[in-house]
């Protein structure tokens, strides 16, 4: 199969993941500052979403330039990080809307980290489709941001019933970690 159905269907998805996370947010109460003020923790939770899918996508983007052709098993992980990518609108409304409870807080990190794990176990299939001298191989070499992340995500779904303002710190840090532009790949391609 060529990889550019697997593509469209990512890209796809992404984009009705971010219409339905846009289409969560309500209107203001009225029609001042003080209305627009009481929303700004569902408008911050909603940015850094739209941060994360971007980082997504962007990402998988370029991984799929990598791959040659696509395998079953590699539809099946593009699928499951698809899934955990999904719950991101439910997860990012409840997180603006109970930014100050352990709850919210820490399922948003979970579906992060889950979404991390998925990106982890499709970068495999791929390397694995490829094998170990394969161009993904090549380009991630140690990963560091990639092995990290899930660990800060697991800590920061941890600290959320202590501290869970720490919580959404680990998780804008770990967004603005990523937000640096990886060009392994392009590197690696070039």
């Amino acid at each position: 199969m060529k990889k550019n159905r697997l593509e469209a269907f990512f890209d796809g998805v992404v984009a009705i993941i971010i219409t339905v996370m846009v289409l969560e947010l309500r209107l203001p109460g009225g029609t001042d500052f003080a209305a627009l003020w009481s929303l700004l923790p569902l408008l911050l939770s909603y940015i850094l979403s739209f941060l994360y899918l971007g980082i997504y996508w962007n990402n998988h983007h370029h991984m799929l330039h990598t791959a040659d052709r696509v395998t079953g098993s590699m539809l099946w992980a593009n699928l499951h990080l698809l899934f955990w990518l999904s719950l991101i609108p439910f997860t990012t409304h409840w997180l603006g809307e109970h930014h100050d409870a352990a709850l919210p807080v820490a399922t948003y990190g979970f579906v992060l980290f889950m979404a991390s794990v998925a990106y982890w176990i499709l970068q495999q299939r791929i390397i694995a489709s490829q094998g170990e001298g394969g161009a993904l191989r090549q380009a991630i070499g140690s990963d560091w941001k990639g092995k990290l992340s899930p660990f800060l995500y697991a800590g920061a779904v941890a600290l959320a019933y202590a501290w869970h303002w720490v919580a959404i710190g680990i998780y804008v840090f770990v967004a603005l970690m990523w937000l640096v532009p990886d060009r392994r790949i392009e590197r690696s391609l070039a």
